[in-house]
């Protein structure tokens, strides 16, 4: 056990105003997060603090972490996507998440009755580490192109040659960024005012 962990179930992730006040959703999950930390545990993983949260590593990789978010606990795997997932537990994090998978908990005493079932994802997540395989990326081309863009790259060979250029990763950012927009002219207004960053080489989120 790492004290480190003992002060974030005491006094929250520190990320937020609320950290250290009755208000941190830590405190709120507190009897889940104990429940989750014991079943890691148990299954000989080694406890650490990243990013502010637990993390739980065997041979120095990353299995999975615990955490509490607003409305519930969660046993986060970093490569959940490549656990059969028997039980049917596992939940995306986010509509484009390809990796990581995470179990969601609104009461420990559904812990305490799925404990078998989560021991055995635990020890299947191991099994995927020391095996040491690895979830399939996404490739740029099976990400959808809005029309807008299309046009615009089709019209301007520099702006064209530009995003060419970009890293996968960020021509990946824009294309989310982009086509998360519902209506066209949002669409279009968010590609013209990304243009300079992008004859710049930079990605959406680089400053």
């Amino acid at each position: 056990m790492n004290n480190k962990i003992d002060n974030y179930l005491s006094e929250g992730c520190g990320r937020c105003v609320l950290g250290g006040t009755p208000e941190c959703k830590v405190h709120k999950w507190t009897k889940e997060l104990l429940q989750l930390r014991r079943i890691v545990l148990d299954c000989g993983l080694t406890e650490e603090l990243k990013w502010s949260v637990p993390c739980y590593t065997h041979k120095k990789k990353n299995i999975l972490i615990i955490s509490a978010f607003k409305d519930y606990a969660a046993l986060s795997f970093f490569k959940g996507a490549l656990l059969q997932d028997r039980a049917k537990l596992l939940e995306k994090p986010g509509d484009n998440s390809q990796a990581g998978r995470l179990i969601k908990f609104k009461d420990f005493k559904k812990i305490l009755e799925n404990e078998p079932r989560l021991k055995a994802y635990i020890f299947e997540a191991i099994e995927v580490e020391n095996e040491g395989l690895e979830v399939p990326k996404k490739t740029i081309s099976e990400y959808h192109v809005p029309e807008e863009l299309e046009k615009m790259l089709q019209d301007n060979p520099d702006f064209k040659a530009a995003f060419e250029a970009l890293t996968p990763g960020r021509q990946k950012g824009y294309l989310l960024h982009f086509s998360q927009a519902k209506q066209s002219k949002t669409r279009l207004a968010r590609i013209e005012k990304c243009m300079p960053k992008i004859y710049e080489g930079k990605g959406f989120n680089d400053k």
